[in-house]
């Protein structure tokens, strides 16, 4: 009998979990649903509690080294104490809220190579080793993110990496301790002036401010640099502007005025990284679009086949 109370201490024999989505795709803004199946185990077992939570693997900086790690950012209880009696079995119904800046992971059924995303269940059992479950999870962008990602794959810029960082970008209301960085390559037509594009959303229930890191081409007797373009549209604009005219506005004018804004003191990094100020420069998308037609959903789907294929 002692011997087989340690062994339900260390794990064995005791209460298992398993959590099945009734949908493992959704979107920020929306919600997770689902259910966790437990089954008691050799003896009766208390459950302290049952949780679930969206977890990710975010890169952070300490002094002079990054390290990933994987951070928890929305925890819904889906019971309090209950008693679980040998082998039995029980389903307990769950809702989770998907906030509105959680970064896309998924486009046009593609994974984005570096994003990572799972619900984790934990199962915390009294005198005894908790258990867990983990399920893969899929968010897609909302229209808005999707035809400004659209409007890059059209102007000709192909996907590098996508990753997320650890800091707070200055300027937004962003309430989550790290910002998504999508990279592009850049298209021909700018690799004149840049080297590479990093887009970074963040979305509320209104919009989405957009916000744009350049890699600026050095010059024959000058060092590159990076400059940054910060703009908002609203959710009702999705269908509204030609978002390839927007993103082409953006880009040209995000580095056109390097100059002028570092000697007015604006070079800083929006990021959280403690340089100086951040950017300014609130645009508003409409003022840069043109109403104008959408390439149609499959053939835009064919331009993202190559850029956003799974590892």
């Amino acid at each position: 009998m002692v011997f087989k109370k340690m062994l339900s201490a260390f794990g064995v024999g005791g209460p298992s979990v398993d959590t099945v989505l009734a949908n493992p795709n959704t979107r920020p803004g929306l919600t997770l649903e689902g259910q966790v199946n437990l089954v008691g185990g050799e003896a009766a077992a208390s459950i302290e509690q049952v949780t679930v939570a969206l977890v990710t693997r975010v890169e952070i900086e300490g002094g002079d080294t990054e390290y990933a790690g994987v951070m928890e950012f929305q925890r819904a209880t889906v019971s309090g104490p209950l008693q679980l009696a040998p082998k039995q079995q029980l389903s307990i119904p769950f809702q989770l809220p998907v906030p509105w800046e959680t970064p896309v992971t998924d486009v046009y059924g593609h994974r984005l190579p570096g994003m990572t995303m799972g619900l984790r269940t934990e199962l915390a059992i009294a005198r005894a080793v908790d258990k867990s479950d983990l399920d893969q999870v899929n968010i897609h962008p909302l229209p808005v993110h999707e035809r400004i990602l659209e409007a890059f794959q059209r102007l000709g810029f192909r996907f590098k990496h996508a990753d997320l960082e650890r800091g707070h970008i200055r300027g937004t209301q962003q309430t989550l301790p790290f910002y998504q960085e999508i990279e592009f390559f850049a298209a021909p037509q700018y690799a004149q002036t840049i080297n590479e594009v990093e887009l970074s959303f963040v979305t509320s229930p209104h919009g989405v401010d957009v916000v744009l890191e350049c890699d600026k081409r050095g010059g024959f007797l000058s060092a590159g640099h990076d400059v940054f373009g910060h703009y908002q549209v609203s959710h009702a604009d999705a269908d509204r502007l030609d978002w390839t005219a927007v993103v082409d506005g953006w880009l040209r004018e995000t580095t056109s005025r390097y100059g002028g804004l570092r000697a007015q003191g604006f070079g800083g990094h929006p990021h959280g990284h403690g340089r100086g100020p951040g950017m300014g420069g609130m645009v508003a998308g409409a003022a840069l679009g043109v109403a104008g037609g959408m390439v149609a959903g499959e053939m835009i789907e064919d331009v993202f086949e190559g850029d956003f294929a799974e590892d």
